[in-house]
């Protein structure tokens, strides 16, 4: 069962790290998730439930 993990886990498009969510906000729901050598980050928006991606990390 510990292949399962690999299943769920997120993963930068460039260096296939797993990504982080450490820039989360619980105040607007948003859960941000970025790469730990900031190539990539997604964020969700739950209220339009959209994704952002973006290839620069602020």
């Amino acid at each position: 069962m510990k292949w399962l993990h690999f299943l769920f886990n997120e993963r930068c498009p460039k260096c296939k790290q797993v990504l982080n969510t450490s820039k989360s906000n619980a105040l607007r729901s948003t859960v941000v998730k970025v790469c730990p050598s900031n190539h990539y980050q997604k964020e969700f928006h739950p209220a339009l439930e959209t994704f952002v991606e973006s290839d620069q990390v602020l």
